[in-house]
Parts: C-alpha cells; sequence; structure tokens
C-alpha cells in the first residue's frame, strides 16, 4: 500500500472520531462545560455546519496545489481540535467544532482527486477506498478508545487526541505526497457546470437515499439492540465494533469491485441487497444472532455505496472535480440528519423501536433505481 494513501487515510481517521466521537462522549462534555444535555447536541450540529459551510468554500482554494492544499485542510483539523480541547466555555467549544468541520467535505473532495492521480491504472476506485478506509477504520476503534480516554480521564483528550492525528496528517502529506499540479480553473461559474448534467445528480441521489434507508435505523441502534433485542448494554460495545467492522470490509470490498466492475452497477446492486436487509432487520429485530448478522451485512452497504461513489463523482465533475467530491459528503451529512429525525417520528408514531428499519426500505428503492439509471446511461463510457 503506497504511503501516500495511508497519510490521507490519517486524515480521515481524524475526521471520523471527530465527527462520530461526539455521540460517545456528549455526556462527559456536558458536565464538564456545565450545560445540559440537549445544549450540548449543539456542539453535533455545529460539525455538520461546518461541513456544510467549508464543502463549497474549496472553489476559493481551487488554485493551489493539491498538495498544498491537502496539508492545509490538515492544518485545519489540527488547530480545530487543539482549540476544542481548551475552550474554557461552551461558546468558544461551539466555534471550535464549528471550525473542525469546515475541513470534512473538503478533505474528501480534494482527496479523492488526490487518489485517483497516485493510484495505479486500473485502481483508482481502491484507492479512495483506502482514504475512505480511515473514517470506517475510526468507527471500529477510534470512537470506542475516544470514548474510553473520555471516560478514564477527560474529554479534553478525546480532542487533544484528535488535534495529534490532524498534526500527523499534516506532517506525512507533506512528506509522502508528492507534488500534484493544481487542477486547470475554470473560474467560479465553470466550478458548477457539471451540474447542467444528469450523472451528477444520480450519484448524489444515490448516496442520500442509498445510506438514508441505513441510517433511518442505524441512528437508534443503542435502543433497538437493548430494548427489542435484549442485548446487555455491557454488549454494546462490541456490537459497535462489529458494526465498525461492517463499514470496514463494505467499504474495501465495493472498492475493489468497482475497479472490475462499473461503479453504478456494483453500488446500484448493493442498494437494492437493501431492500431485503432491511425489512429482515425489522423482522428478525428480536432475535440476537440474526440482528448482528444483519446489521453487519447494512453498515456494510452504508460505506459500500459511498466509497465508490466518492472515486466516480470525480469522473463526472469536470471543471468542478473538488466541489464535486466535498458534495458527496454534504449529501452524505444531511442524509443522516434527515433519515434520523424520520426513524424518530415512526418510533414517536408508536410503531416500535424497530420501525425505523421500515421507513429505510423506500429510500433503499430510490436510491437503486438512481443507480441502475445511471449505469444504464453512462455504461458506454465507463469500466
Amino acid at each position: 500500500m503506497k504511503k501516500s494513501l495511508i497519510a490521507l487515510a490519517i486524515g480521515t481517521f481524524a475526521l471520523g472520531i471527530a465527527e462520530f466521537g461526539m455521540m460517545g462522549i456528549l455526556g462527559d462534555v456536558a458536565t464538564g462545560i456545565d450545560v445540559d444535555i440537549v445544549k450540548a447536541g449543539h456542539l453535533i450540529a455545529g460539525y455538520s455546519l461546518g461541513v456544510a459551510i467549508g464543502s463549497p468554500l474549496l472553489i476559493l482554494l481551487r488554485r493551489l496545489p493539491l498538495k498544498k492544499l491537502m496539508s492545509l485542510l490538515a492544518a485545519t483539523i489540527f488547530l480545530g481540535n487543539l482549540a476544542a480541547s481548551i475552550a474554557p466555555n461552551f461558546t468558544i467549544l461551539l466555534c471550535a467544532r464549528f471550525l473542525s468541520g469546515l475541513p470534512h467535505g473538503a478533505y474528501f473532495g480534494a482527496g479523492a482527486i488526490v487518489c485517483s492521480r497516485l493510484a495505479d491504472k486500473g485502481h483508482g476506485a481502491q484507492a479512495v477506498a483506502v482514504m475512505v478506509g480511515g473514517m470506517t477504520v475510526a468507527n471500529v476503534f477510534g470512537v470506542p478508545i475516544a470514548t474510553w480516554a473520555s471516560d478514564t480521564f477527560s474529554w479534553r483528550v478525546t480532542f487533544g487526541g484528535v488535534s495529534l492525528l490532524g498534526l500527523l496528517a499534516y506532517l506525512t502529506i507533506k512528506l509522502w505526497i508528492p507534488y500534484l499540479q493544481p487542477l486547470p480553473d475554470t473560474g467560479i461559474k465553470g466550478q458548477f457546470r457539471f451540474l447542467r448534467n444528469r450523472a451528477p445528480w444520480l450519484i448524489y441521489a444515490g448516496v442520500f437515499f442509498g445510506q438514508a434507508s441505513v441510517y433511518c435505523w442505524f441512528s437508534y441502534i443503542n435502543p433497538i439492540m437493548t430494548e427489542v433485542t435484549h442485548f446487555p448494554t455491557s454488549d454494546m460495545t462490541w456490537i459497535m465494533m462489529l458494526a465498525g467492522s461492517g463499514m470496514v470490509a463494505g467499504n474495501a470490498i465495493a472498492g475493489r469491485l468497482s475497479d472490475r466492475y462499473p461503479a453504478p452497477l456494483v453500488t446500484g446492486c448493493i442498494a437494492a441487497s437493501l431492500l431485503v436487509i432491511m425489512p429482515l432487520l425489522y423482522i428478525c429485530a428480536k432475535m440476537q444472532a440474526p440482528s448482528v448478522v444483519l446489521m453487519f451485512l447494512a453498515t456494510g452497504g452504508l460505506f459500500g455505496i459511498g466509497g465508490p461513489l466518492q472515486y466516480l463523482i470525480v469522473r463526472y465533475a469536470k471543471g468542478g472535480e473538488m466541489l464535486g467530491g466535498a458534495g458527496i459528503q454534504i449529501a452524505f451529512n444531511v442524509s443522516n440528519a434527515m433519515s434520523a429525525s424520520l426513524g424518530g417520528i415512526a418510533i414517536s408514531m408508536g410503531l416500535g423501536l424497530a420501525s425505523p428499519a421500515l421507513v429505510g426500505i423506500p429510500f433503499a428503492a430510490i436510491g437503486a433505481s438512481a443507480l441502475f439509471i445511471l449505469y444504464h446511461h453512462t455504461k458506454s463510457s465507463i469500466q
């Protein structure tokens, strides 16, 4: 594996902990800065707002050489989380979380282009999978370690650790990634011209709806597994690690398959498989062994869809490649927020804790349809 790809994966590993680790330490943070849990929840929203705003800001950095751009984004990861680790009050911490989120989508968007340039011929999707893999590994190991560090020492240690990972990403990018020419400057209008075509919208639809289908259910995995499937709370650590392992496996396998077969076909088949997996999650909700197996497959589908499409968007966003790649992360985060809300509505309507799995079924159908349409309309120009 190329050291340059490892350098990029270190950055996504840090971003994965920064985004998902907050859920595990939210109570400690609320106690530490003396706010209630509801107000502390704004720290999660603050990060997501940074992602949404930071991604389109890439157009202002489009003339930078790619290595310098990635170094700048890694430095922002370091500074944002360092500020969070020493924040004296809620307001400063909220601002630090916003700053931490700014490089998130931009890092994935620009990183996908770097991967495509560094990859050996015919291995572009696998190269992007290595970079995205940093985030999946964060869900397996990084988030549990971050939660343990917060419980054992302080939530500040968690943010401090993420800042050090950002610094490590900065140093390895400087050392291991060669100079890469900036993309041709198409001007600000030119950055958005790719949106006139059908393919990018179908890719975004595949990400948005395909991943929403799983997140409707996954957002409530803790109460489902403890109150419906009747796992003891102490088992949630290994259950979440298994879920993260599914993400790692799905990302890696889909990346490899997408270098052998058309990525829209691979991701479309994965989204279609969710039409079977999601209802089975509801039907088997009270059975422990089937539930964890289906969970592994569902989380595998989550990143099995997202990883290849992060690579594919570069091909169909000519003139606005970085903005196109960052748009994948916007779609991912908005999808996450929307699906969690819709899953919650189903529960509040009295349909049961397992009902969000059913909410995800139509989203899987829409996502699969978008990706199969993409395959049909572009199969003459893809692998």
